[in-house]
């Protein structure tokens, strides 16, 4: 196959629980996966951009948005329970058959994280290419530590640290720096794509984003946020 750089994939399965319909929900006048559609363009990082659906209302405003659309993911692939990363390869497989062209990185955006800057997706992908990385996941500063504030059950009745360390901490700020994933965006190499069905191998890296631009729409409450936020994005750049 004729080689490409970078395949954009972008996820938006039909229905949804927290929010509904919130794929093509407005948002400022646009369906939430309108901004990440606009945003993998501008950014002219990608050498393709596919979404993967089983939604044919989603597939259309995919392709009015000005992404490629020429599969359906199959119907094992977008249950509620079905993980993310087989849908994915499915999406690079169909892509790579329909074209001839093999990807060598493949960079996964989340339609529910429209947050993310074009910087963003620049500087991770410089990480990922400078670095010895199999894998890059997104993530923002945790607020709460597993070895100060997170605890979970040892027993039925008690409960204790979910991590402990070999010596007491007085302050959340003293334990090991933790992250909290944002589901941002992830980049993979393609072969670690096509052979795991984890993120985490030995050469998993970190991009750390900012907590403002790390919310990834999961309830109403996610989403009266991210409007707020994008809103006054707006106003700011209207002045």
């Amino acid at each position: 196959m004729v080689p490409e750089k970078i395949l954009a994939v972008i996820g938006a399965r039909g229905g949804s629980k927290g929010v509904k319909n919130k794929n093509i929900r407005p948002l400022l006048g646009k369906p939430l996966i309108a901004w990440t559609i606009e945003q993998a363009n501008q950014s002219m990082l990608f050498d393709r951009i596919v979404i993967t659906s089983d939604s044919e209302e989603i597939m259309k405003i995919g392709a009015d948005y000005g992404a490629e659309v020429f599969f359906k993911r199959p119907a094992e692939l977008a249950t509620d329970t079905a993980p993310k990363i087989p849908a994915i390869r499915h999406a690079l497989i169909e892509t790579e058959k329909r074209y001839g062209k093999r990807y060598e990185i493949i960079v996964d955006l989340d339609a529910t994280s429209p947050l993310r800057t074009i910087d963003d997706l620049r500087n991770a992908l410089k990480q990922f290419e400078k670095g010895d990385f199999d894998a890059i996941i997104t993530a923002m500063p945790a607020r709460r530590s597993p070895y100060f504030n997170l605890v979970e059950f040892m027993t039925d009745i008690y409960v204790d640290l979910a991590k402990k360390l070999s010596y007491p901490i007085a302050r959340r700020q003293d334990s090991p720096k933790c992250f909290d994933m944002n589901a941002s965006f992830d980049i993979w190499k393609r072969n670690v794509l096509m052979s795991s069905d984890t993120l985490f191998t030995n050469k998993t890296g970190l991009f750390i984003m900012p907590e403002e631009r790390s919310i990834d729409i999961d309830s109403e409450l996610d989403w009266k946020i991210v409007e707020m936020i994008m809103n006054e994005r707006q106003k700011k750049r209207d002045m």
